[in-house]
């Protein structure tokens, strides 16, 4: 069941999968919403500037994909979105949790999911960490695999297997390609743009923090 995400379809479906599960009562999300997640600060690598049309098409492409649809909710006259992974996968609070952090943060290593995946679910211990992940791994459609230690580097990280031919993303390369154009010039920003895009940033790192707050109040419910 390959779905061959790229980069800008990999963030679009973490995000929706990070906002329904910790900010509930804000999802499902608005095309602006969605595009103020993609381009937020925090719990992103790399932090990117995608214009809303490049989150447009890229949600289009989800759902072409079956892997999000969209909704319109009663008194509202703004179209919104969600994911579709339960359509596919039958997976568990941690699962998800791992699944999302590698969409929106990449490769990354058993102890770096436990420290961000805190925010879905709290892991008891590595081991833990690694049953869940051992598990994603197995089966006739995995959805993680392990990748050799890097040059110089003991550590093995963990790679989501729902990108292109399970290939590690080059976010990095495509962080500030609008992709809504053929033509090879891309527009240098005027100050507006570029106001509009900080504005942007620090509206998504106020979300990023309420999102933190509630999930540390959560452990004291």
């Amino acid at each position: 069941m390959p779905f061959d995400l790229d980069p800008i379809e990999t963030r679009i479906l973490g995000c929706l999968i990070e906002k329904e599960r910790l900010t509930p009562e804000n999802y499902p999300l608005s095309l602006n919403a969605l595009t103020n997640a993609a381009n937020q600060s925090t719990n992103r690598d790399p932090v990117v500037v995608w214009e809303e049309k490049t989150i447009e098409q890229g949600i289009e492409r989800l759902r072409a994909k079956g892997l999000a649809t969209m909704i319109h909710l009663a008194g509202s006259r703004v179209a919104k979105y969600r994911h579709q992974l339960p359509d596919h996968f039958e997976l568990t609070p941690a699962e998800t949790g791992l699944l999302c952090t590698l969409l929106l943060r990449g490769p990354q290593t058993p102890g770096e999911l436990r420290q961000r995946t805190e925010r879905f679910h709290a892991f008891a211990g590595l081991d833990e960490v690694e049953k869940a992940l051992s598990g994603m791994a197995a089966g006739t459609f995995p959805l993680v695999r392990l990748l050799p230690p890097r040059p110089g580097q003991k550590e093995r990280r963990y790679l989501h297997l729902l990108s292109v031919a399970g290939a590690e993303p080059d976010l990095a390369a495509v962080a500030s390609t609008p992709m809504e154009s053929v033509t090879p010039i891309v527009p240098v920003p005027t100050r507006i743009e570029t106001l509009e895009a900080e504005v942007a940033s620090l509206r998504a790192e106020l979300q990023a923090l309420r999102e933190e707050l509630a999930a540390f109040r959560k452990q004291f419910e």
